[in-house]
Order: C-alpha cells, then structure tokens, then sequence
C-alpha cells in the first residue's frame, strides 16, 4: 500500500510537470504563427537580398501544427490522470492491472510523440537559424530588424518563443519517459500480486483436496 502511495505520488508530481511544459509549447509556438502570419520557421530557409531583406522559402506549417497538436494531446492527458490519480488517493482505491496496462500503453505513445516533436523543433529552428545567420553573427540578432516586409513577420520574439518551446519539448519528454517507467513498475507490481493470488488459490486447493482425499480415506 505505502508502495503505490508512493508511486501515484510520483505519477501525480510528474503528470502536473508535464501538463505545466505542455504550456510552455502551446502558447510560444501559437504565438509564433500570429507573429509569423501564419507561416512557421521550423524548416524554413532563404536567401539574403541586397536591400537587407531575406527571401523565405516558407516550410509547411505541419511542423508547428504537429507540435500543436501532441502538446495539446499530452495537456488533456495530464489534465485527466491528474484528477483520476488525485480522487484515487482521497478514497484509497487503486488502479487495476487493465487501467496500469493502459497507463503504459499511453506513455509509450506520448514519449515517442514527445521524442518526435522536440527533435522537429531543434531540427527546424537550426536549420533556420543557419540561414539568419548567413548575415548576422547569432540567430537572435534577427529579433531588432526587419528581415521580411514582404511577409510582414514580426520577428522581435521569435528567439524567446522556441528557446521556449526547445526547453517545453525536451522536458516534456523526460516527463514521459519517467511515466512510462512509473506505469511499468505499477504494472509489474499488479502482475506480480496476481501471481502469488493464482499461487495461493492453486495452494488453497491442493490442501482442500489432501484433507478430502485423508477424509475419504
């Protein structure tokens, strides 16, 4: 019992660390594309121009999108083992084998989407950076000038917003990968009670059937 106290504790602490980071993507990278004009850098590549400016070859917006998409995935998911965990504690229930197998199952995803998702916004924000820094000696110097006024971007906070994200995406990962360890060690323990249950009922039996076989004797 003080076992899994001790395990839904730490499901709990990370859950809500996981749900805070998930944050930490969703709002800098949804604040990219409205400074951006709906265009994402990750991926995104030019050249210079002689007036100064640099020419986009705009990447698809999937990259951000997909960001978007499992950090919102990941916020409900935490959000819901959150309070599932919480009430469990307050009433102390637990979890069955099934919900634990499930528990897995979900981290499992996460972590790869997680994984996925970090590496697309380290990727993509590095291979625009090299083309800012065709021009500028760091890619945040791109934050005091105006590189498009063809786009129209506004590309004072672009540094702060993935510097965001990047550190959003990776920890996030961490997270998960640290619930999947947790859920794993939960399952273990269910599968391990159900082992000495079906040992003792096996047991139980072979007694019952001793003493009948003394008695009919």
């Amino acid at each position: 019992m003080v076992l899994n106290n001790v395990l839904v504790l730490s499901q709990v602490t990370t859950y809500l660390l996981a749900l805070l980071l998930a944050l930490c993507i969703i709002f800098p990278i949804s604040y990219h594309l409205r400074d951006f004009n709906g265009h994402c850098l990750l991926f995104s590549n030019g050249t210079w121009e002689n007036t100064g400016q640099f020419k986009v070859n705009w990447a698809p917006q999937v990259f951000c999108d997909f960001n978007l998409a499992w950090a919102s995935v990941s916020l409900v998911i935490t959000l819901v083992q959150i309070v599932r965990f919480v009430a469990q504690l307050c009433q102390g229930t637990e979890s069955t084998f099934l919900s634990a197998f499930f528990d897995v199952a979900i981290s499992l995803v996460m972590s790869v989407a997680a994984l996925i998702g970090a590496l697309i916004i380290t990727i993509g924000y590095h291979t625009w950076c090299s083309g800012i820094m065709m021009r500028f000696e760091a890619c945040e110097d791109a934050t005091i000038n105006i590189i498009d006024k063809e786009d129209g971007i506004d590309t004072k906070m672009f540094y702060t917003q993935f510097g965001t994200a990047q550190f959003g995406a990776w920890t996030c990962w961490v997270c998960w990968v640290g619930l999947t360890m947790f859920a794993m060690l939960k399952l273990c323990k269910y599968h391990q009670q159900e082992n000495i249950r079906v040992s003792m009922a096996r047991e139980r039996a072979r007694l019952v059937s001793d003493r009948y076989s003394q008695i009919s004797g």
